[in-house]
């Protein structure tokens, strides 16, 4: 709101321009930029998966998904980080059907 030479009132103030505010590297934090994912992409294709990964798409194929919720939740502490990784091992074994 612009700002006018009044003592009272919501635009009260003397009238100065805003000064743009500069993103912070610690606002930038987690932003994934197309070179890590290329790199994390190439990474799974030649490392695979973990065994917890393995195990949870094999249970979510025989659609136990509380036990697979409440595995991924053992291994990576957080309910968030869990439905993350579940619904990314969901895509994953989707893709996987598609393609075959």
């Amino acid at each position: 709101m612009a700002r006018s030479n009044l003592r009272h009132g919501l635009n009260k103030g003397h009238p100065t321009t805003p000064i743009p505010k500069t993103v912070r590297p610690s606002q930038r934090k987690g932003i994934q930029s197309s070179r890590t994912k290329f790199v994390r992409s190439v990474v799974r294709e030649v490392v695979g998966f973990s065994p917890y990964e393995r195990r949870v798409m094999e249970l979510l194929r025989n659609s136990k998904d509380k036990k697979a919720r409440k595995l991924t939740k053992k291994r990576l502490g957080t309910l968030l980080r869990s439905k993350r990784k579940l619904e990314e091992l969901g895509n994953i074994i989707q893709e996987s059907r598609r393609a075959h």
